[in-house]
């Protein structure tokens, strides 16, 4: 298990889990990074991430990506 930070551009990685506060998480499976689910990093500009999760694009800030192991 790794953070999404880590994870290779274009490679698809299932969710093993969200961490984080509650209101984070929460925050996080409103945005579609649900455990079970599939994830891929589009590109990363300055440590924030654009990804594809449940047929969206979505830019995440390095914290946050750091909250969900892949």
């Amino acid at each position: 298990m790794m953070p999404l930070s880590m994870a290779s551009m274009g490679e698809e990685n299932t969710i093993k889990k969200v961490g984080g506060r509650e209101e984070t998480r929460r925050f996080l499976e409103g945005l579609g990074f649900v455990t079970g689910g599939i994830v891929s990093v589009i590109s990363e500009i300055n440590g924030n991430l654009i990804v594809n999760v449940k047929d969206s694009r979505v830019a995440i800030g390095k914290d946050m990506a750091n909250k969900i192991m892949v």
